[in-house]
């Protein structure tokens, strides 16, 4: 079963005047939040000192005057209705209201998230183009060995958005229920044990190599194009069991729609209290929560990232966000997390955690 195809929300164009227009628009922002005016706002209203302004014009009518009807566009590398999509729709909005400025979802899926991020390496470095990824930013140099871009090298580190933590589930009909007989399970019957994964370099892959290399087991494991499929498959008893974000799964446990086994946070979720951690449940070197992050194309310029930085903290305030991430159980960055800094520096510390796993479990995604 595959996902919907993704919607074409935009075309972003590059062209020869960029760097004019560049000029222009940021020319016509506000020089700090607490806002001090430029000449360019005698024509312009002031933004408040919650709506930093980013390399865009300074409310949507000026945007649509200096450059046409164009959005900024928040790419996500994953197809719709997945995990990742699910935080960046929910994301979009809330910077969209701290930017005064439309922002868009515009899902490029394919080549388990590196089609995304190189689309986004391509694109002009103007803070109109942005990428929403996760852990897979990190593994992708190990599971590729032909990648179109360098993780370090192309790309401008914005901020982390949030964590979330994974959760081992199994179809309704799964005929043990409790963790300790799960594993037994598992490891008795590997042999035809089916476990759906949202492609090479999901999240839900990454989370399925360490349960195999945490049991010493080696399940059949089998890609879909998207969390969406796997989820419903498994909901359909198609597939025995899954690893993904508690974004897509909670809900699904709540319902009895699957069954929960473990959660792979350190601690006990509040939301799902009745979960035991991964360890608890006797399966050790499974703890394990995906990060996200915000970058821009390489170059973008100092003071476009330091306002998108801003938003981006802003944002991650506001009620509507804190509260639909705190229903899926989601940890939100911290201000010194969601910065150019911050994410720099958890993006080496993944690059160097993943290489040597992903080399132990001798799997390449091309």
């Amino acid at each position: 079963m595959s996902p919907r195809p993704a919607p074409a929300f935009s075309v972003l164009i590059c062209h020869t005047g960029v760097r004019l227009l560049l000029a222009n628009l940021l020319a016509g922002c506000l020089i700090a939040a607490a806002g001090m005016q430029t000449a360019a706002a005698q024509s312009a209203a002031p933004a408040a000192a919650t709506a930093p302004a980013a390399a865009i014009p300074e409310s949507a009518e000026d945007g649509a005057a200096a450059a046409g009807p164009r959005p900024v566009a928040l790419v996500v590398p994953f197809a719709p209705r997945g995990p990742t999509d699910t935080v960046a729709r929910a994301l979009a909005a809330a910077l969209a209201e701290q930017l005064r400025y439309p922002v868009v979802v515009q899902n490029v899926a394919g080549a388990g998230g590196t089609a995304g991020a190189a689309f986004v390496a391509r694109a002009a470095p103007d803070g109109m183009t942005l990428l929403l990824h996760h852990v897979g930013m990190a593994t992708a140099p190990a599971l590729y060995r032909s990648l179109p871009y360098d993780p370090r090298r192309d790309f401008e580190p914005v901020g982390r958005i949030l964590d979330v933590p994974m959760t081992l589930v199994a179809r309704p009909d799964f005929p043990v229920r409790t963790p300790a007989d799960a594993v037994r399970h598992i490891r008795q019957h590997q042999d035809s044990l089916v476990m759906a994964y949202a492609g090479l370099g999901a999240a839900s892959h990454l989370c399925g190599l360490l349960l195999s290399m945490s049991l010493q087991v080696d399940l059949i494991q089998v890609p879909y194009r998207g969390t969406a499929p796997a989820l419903q498959d498994l909901q359909n008893s198609q597939a025995d069991l899954m690893c993904d974000q508690t974004t897509n799964t909670g809900a699904a446990i709540h319902a009895g729609r699957i069954i929960g086994l473990a959660v792979t946070s350190a601690r006990r979720l509040h939301g799902m209290p009745f979960l035991p951690t991964a360890a608890e449940a006797g399966i050790r070197g499974l703890e394990l929560s995906i990060w996200h992050g915000l970058f821009a194309p390489r170059g973008t310029p100092q003071e476009i990232i330091r306002r998108l930085a801003l938003a981006l903290q802003h944002a991650l305030a506001s009620p509507a966000f804190v509260r639909s991430m705190n229903d899926m159980q989601a940890v939100i960055a911290t201000p010194d997390q969601a910065s150019p800094a911050g994410l720099k520096s958890l993006l080496e510390s993944e690059l160097a955690r993943w290489a040597p796993i992903i080399r132990k479990a001798g799997q390449y995604a091309d």
